[in-house]
């Protein structure tokens, strides 16, 4: 494989999880076959500090996704946006699901005081390559575990935004300006939220006005004056009196 390239691995039961399964997590059925889809985020020393990751305690994988996390955040300066986010991918990778279901108290702690982050700043690169759909779901992950993330609604309501889902976006940034009322930049994008809205309208009612034509014109009702009434009155006394002249002709 090479960097950046995905593959699926099919692994046998007798190499897996065995005649009896497992009924912790990951939950597997007995005699279970298991396929695992594995992205090859890039390469590294098989050791981290002088031991293999199968080796290290749970601070020192903290500290080895710390240090990916810092590497990752100096590229991001630099502007070498995919760099950054091959270092904040390995960062993660130090911090997986099995490994998370282990920790509780301070270790879960200091474990996502890294993690947040590095979701974090990968939906920072998504954003600045333009696949928000990405970004949405880096920073809905660290929403699930801290709905008041900040940065995590501020990045996803942008993300959000940039693909016309309005009333999503304004969700969060309703959400955003509870949390930090002074914010300007919070106030700033739920105006150019209901700017949008408007021109979208106003589009939307062009379009509209040349399907349907033009409005109906109102007809009203004539108004009669009195001389015009009293002359109709007239005739048709004239003409009543025409017509019974000539019947007794």
């Amino acid at each position: 494989m090479k960097a950046g390239e995905s593959a699926l691995f099919h692994v046998g039961w007798e190499l897996g999880y065995g005649e009896e399964g497992n009924f912790s997590f990951p939950n597997v059925p007995p005699k279970a076959d298991l396929i695992y889809e594995v992205n090859l985020i890039g390469f590294e020393d098989a050791k981290e500090g002088g031991k293999p990751r199968s080796q290290m305690t749970v601070e020192e994988r903290i500290n080895a996704a710390d240090r990916r996390r810092a590497e990752g955040n100096q590229l991001f300066k630099d502007d070498k946006i995919e760099a950054a986010m091959q270092q904040y991918e390995m960062a993660l990778s130090y911090m997986n699901d099995d490994f998370m279901f282990q920790l509780f108290g301070k270790y879960k702690d200091l474990a996502d005081a890294v993690k947040h982050p590095c979701h974090l700043n990968m939906a920072a690169c998504m954003l600045r390559l333009n696949r928000h759909e990405e970004a949405i779901m880096q920073c809905t992950m660290v929403l699930q575990e801290n709905g008041n993330n900040v940065k995590a609604l501020y990045r996803r309501g942008k993300a959000r935004a940039a693909l016309n889902r309005t009333d999503e976006a304004r969700e969060d940034f309703k959400k955003l300006q509870k949390l930090t009322p002074e914010d300007k930049n919070v106030a700033r994008e739920l105006r150019l939220l209901s700017e949008h809205d408007k021109q979208l309208y106003l589009k939307q009612k062009e379009l509209y006005k040349g399907i349907f034509g033009p409005p109906a014109k109102e007809i009203r009702p004539q108004t009669l004056h009195w001389y015009q009434a009293l002359w109709n009155w007239l005739v048709r006394k004239v003409g009543f009196l025409f017509r019974w002249s000539e019947k007794d002709d």
